[in-house]
């Protein structure tokens, strides 16, 4: 068996290579099939995470090394594999095929297309496990990742680099946060680099995606890789390194990548699978006592490179699915510390009609300011205070009858600015947009609109704006800090727009 500690000391030192010519093979025979586990013997020069392959054709990766004995996760089909067969090491780490020609398309974590198109011949082979930058390639996060969505983008901003987890139980929106966000970065001159990541999902779910993401022109600078639910536990454990592997390769180049885990619950499940027909020792839950190194080494992998380094970044939006909002269960808590904040979804909100349903209390962005422009900054900072003291009013009102005129008066802007914060679904506005509508708010410009008719009136404000005051779109358009004059600019343009405007 090769010694673990010598290959780990080649990586550091970056004389271990993934060339897609074999260094080294041997070849065993395969002992005994446990539900995709593959326990094989004679595989003498094998490595942990080396690609294996099997008789048939299949592929497989190796998970355990014991003394006489290796065990093999199955990638591919299991046809013609049987007991007594042969397996061969093939001396290189397990990989994937990228290229730029992987853009708009849809694979499965081995680089196999999904949609029915070719698959690609020429590119490089990234390992899917790989060494995370280290802390004196990195530089600050300070390049903001615009969402398109209000609420994140002005109090929990996501920068170039960051990690931010999405929490949440089923069917809140979890999903539609993300794929807002990439929809968004087409307003970029140059698009980040998106990968979505769908683990253990329906394909019928995943082709929702797909459709949604070409209808809105985002899929040209997309790549979906897909592990489905009727997918082996194997392939379900491997899609998201895949998919940070791809954000590799664009990194290398110097390029910014977002990419989106959805979700990593499912991703533990299919790791307890595994680790439990592998005879790991079961911890907390039945996972396996390294579930939390599962996921920060996947998660550290999300970088802000210098620009000695090539000056890429890889943001990562991981998505936890939480189960009665417990976010104190033993995965959430895991992901929750490895991450740079989190954007955490409440029921009670999504039920009353708050959408997209963030509990701004519990949501917290650990980048925070520096991942803003000076136009969103300008307004952030007030539209937090008003929310927090807003909430704090409206459960003191609930047991007090009579209200003195100012608290009266706190209550009617908080109800305004939680209704300017709502969005619809696939709507990401631009930056400038999302300050005119919270600045209107917060400056009281708002506070004779009916809350009915914020939906309509913010619509037919927006197309006023850019109709009749491009100057002031320009300017705001330049994120830089809101001026006293252009403050003076935004609120007459206001008042003239609420004399035309008709309910």
């Amino acid at each position: 068996m090769i010694d673990s500690s010598k290959i780990i000391e080649k990586l550091e030192k970056g004389l271990m290579t993934f060339s897609a010519e074999p260094k080294m093979q041997s070849v065993g025979k395969v002992e005994k099939n446990t539900d995709g586990i593959i326990v094989a013997s004679g595989l003498y020069k094998a490595q942990m995470g080396e690609q294996v392959v099997f008789e048939g054709g299949a592929l497989g990766m190796v998970l355990n090394l014991s003394e006489d004995y290796a065990s093999i996760a199955l990638l591919s089909a299991e046809e013609n594999l049987k007991r007594g067969g042969s397996v061969k090491t093939t001396g290189r780490m397990t990989s994937i095929n990228v290229s730029s020609a992987l853009l708009g398309r849809v694979i499965n974590p081995l680089g196999e297309p999904l949609d029915g198109k070719a698959r690609i011949k020429h590119g490089e082979l990234m390992p899917i496990e790989a060494v995370a930058a280290s802390v004196v390639e990195r530089e600050p996060v300070n390049v903001p990742l615009k969402t398109g969505i209000k609420a994140i983008d002005a109090m929990i901003p996501i920068g170039r680099g960051q990690r931010e987890l999405i929490i949440g139980d089923r069917g809140l929106g979890k999903t539609a946060i993300a794929i807002d966000s990439i929809i968004n970065q087409k307003q970029n001159k140059k698009p980040v680099t998106c990968i979505y990541v769908a683990i253990g999902q329906k394909q019928s779910s995943v082709a929702q995606v797909v459709d949604k993401l070409l209808e809105e022109g985002a899929m040209n600078y997309t790549i979906v890789v897909a592990a489905g639910a009727s997918d082996p536990a194997p392939l379900q454990y491997l899609a998201p390194y895949a998919g940070v592997a791809i954000a590799e390769y664009f990194l290398k180049k110097g390029e910014d990548s977002l990419i989106v885990y959805d979700d990593l619950t499912k991703h533990a499940w299919a790791y307890r699978q595994i680790s439990l027909v592998l005879r790991r020792p079961a911890g907390r839950e039945a996972y396996p006592g390294d579930i939390f190194y599962l996921h920060s080494r996947l998660l550290e992998r999300a970088v802000k490179l210098n620009s000695k380094n090539g000056g890429g970044s890889i943001t990562a939006l991981p998505i936890i699915e939480t189960q009665g909002s417990d976010i104190s269960a033993y995965i959430p808590t895991n992901v929750i510390s490895i991450t740079d904040g989190q954007i955490y979804l409440q029921s009670d909100l999504f039920n009353s009609g708050i959408r997209p349903a963030i509990n701004i209390g519990n949501s917290v962005s650990r980048v925070g300011g520096s991942a803003q422009t000076g136009a969103t900054k300008s307004v952030a900072g007030k539209t937090r205070l008003e929310l927090a003291q807003y909430a704090e009013l409206a459960a003191f009102a609930q047991f007090g009858s009579e209200l003195d005129e100012a608290t009266l008066s706190q209550l009617e802007r908080g109800k305004r600015t939680t209704e300017i914060l709502k969005q619809p679904q696939y709507h990401p506005l631009p930056e400038h947009l999302e300050v005119l509508s919270i600045f209107a708010v917060t400056n009281g410009l708002l506070d004779s609109v009916l809350l009915d008719d914020f939906q309509k009136f913010e619509q037919e404000y927006h197309q006023y704006m850019i109709k009749n005051h491009m100057k002031i779109i320009e300017e705001l358009s330049l994120g830089q800090k809101i001026t006293e004059r252009l403050g003076k600019d935004i609120t007459e343009a206001t008042e003239k727009f609420k004399k035309t405007f008709v309910i």
